[in-house]
């Protein structure tokens, strides 16, 4: 069986200042083409469908005519909910849009009744695991602990528990939302950390066949079984060195993988650009990143006048502009945004403790930090959702 992998759509999502969605219709098009052109017998796509729990119009427009050109190809498509996502929303109608081949998995609970398609060689079955906020599902899977390791093992045991009742041979598939250990991060993602740890280890999903992650919007290979698609688009200038793809994926009738990435269009190249302004307007090696969208540091020791201005001229596409003069990291003219930057809120807090106080807080005290934020993001999440 051969299967497209994609996930982190985030339709509705500009980029700075740019609309991205003629962007995104474009990579719908893009992928109804390739699942029309490679033969293409399931379409998976693993969670942030949307930018946000309420999109935009234009969004669920674009939405809808992906799932009416995924259905009119007859091809069947596996759909979960990500943590940008509103669950319930997304889910709405799913019963009836199951009917057209495509398969909506938004309810936790449901994560152990798989989506059942055959090949040649007997039956896939397709697990979608939508993103699981522990706080919200820890009743549900009957957890100790709220941590994204716990729900997500107690889901994945409902999984091997059903693949366990099915026909010897059967192959199997999970989509899955979440931030598994040796995945690489970008500044475009939403933070899930809870309890402090915000990563899995991939020996949570063993015993099945296939992985598909969504969440982390590079595409990267954990193991050659657990597979994250990444965006098809950018969403961050962190992820200017990216190379926007899908997943191609072949499941033999052993249940073996073979994958191939498949590239994904580009609006326009992103660059990230550094020096004096002089410096930035006269280096012949920038010519190059001339058409591209630039993010710019300017690393001059005084701010010089109208640096936008100037630099549009020569790169027209600058959406971003920082200033970040060279200094030694003691100097007391460092901005306070720097001395952050890279810095969780955990740490900040801590250090704020330790400045006012004379002292960091112990164990006890950093614990009690930490349920205070995972208690103000849970219930942002709830507030989300509740619009």
């Amino acid at each position: 069986m051969r299967l497209l992998h994609t996930s982190d759509w985030h339709l509705g999502r500009a980029f700075h200042r740019v609309n991205m969605l003629g962007a995104q219709a474009e990579f719908i098009g893009h992928l109804v083409s390739t699942v029309r052109e490679r033969g293409v017998d399931a379409v998976v796509v693993s969670g942030d469908v949307y930018d946000r729990a309420v999109p935009p119009l234009a969004a669920i427009e674009l939405f809808d005519e992906a799932l009416h050109r995924l259905a009119a190809l007859g091809v069947p498509t596996v759909m979960i909910s990500g943590n940008h996502d509103s669950a319930r929303r997304l889910g709405v109608g799913a019963g009836l849009i199951g009917r057209a081949g495509i398969h909506l998995r938004t309810e936790p609970a449901a994560c152990g009744t798989p989506v059942v398609l055959a090949d040649d060689f007997g039956d896939v079955a397709f697990y979608g695991l939508p993103y699981l906020e522990p706080a919200l599902v820890k009743a549900e899977f009957k957890v100790a602990k709220a941590r994204h390791q716990t729900v997500l093992a107690a889901a994945m045991e409902r999984v091997r528990a059903d693949l366990a009742t099915r026909a010897r041979g059967t192959r199997s598939v999970v989509l899955a939302h979440a931030f598994v250990s040796g995945g690489e991060a970008s500044d475009s993602e939403r933070d899930i950390t809870v309890g402090g740890v915000a990563a899995v280890p991939a020996g949570v999903f063993d015993g099945v066949d296939y992985v598909a992650l969504g969440h982390l919007h590079g595409c990267q290979t954990i193991t050659e079984r657990v597979r994250y698609s990444g965006s098809p688009l950018p969403y961050s200038f962190s992820e200017a060195v990216h190379r926007k793809t899908m997943w191609l994926v072949d499941l033999d009738a052993d249940g073996s993988v073979t994958a191939e990435r498949v590239d994904c269009p580009v609006p326009r190249a992103l660059a990230r650009l550094r020096g004096t302004l002089d410096d930035l307007l006269a280096d012949p090696e920038l010519t190059r990143h001339e058409e591209a969208w630039i993010e710019a540091t300017l690393t001059d020791a005084v701010r010089p006048a109208d640096p936008m201005a100037r630099l549009t001229e020569r790169f027209p596409h600058t959406l971003s502009l920082a200033f970040d003069p060279e200094r030694a990291p003691d100097d007391p003219a460092v901005s306070y945004a720097r001395r952050l930057a890279g810095r969780s809120d955990q740490e900040i807090a801590e250090d704020f403790v330790a400045h006012v106080r004379g002292a960091g807080p112990d164990s006890r005290e950093r614990g009690v930090l930490r349920d205070a934020f995972d208690a103000v993001r849970v219930d942002e999440t709830l507030r989300e959702v509740a619009r």
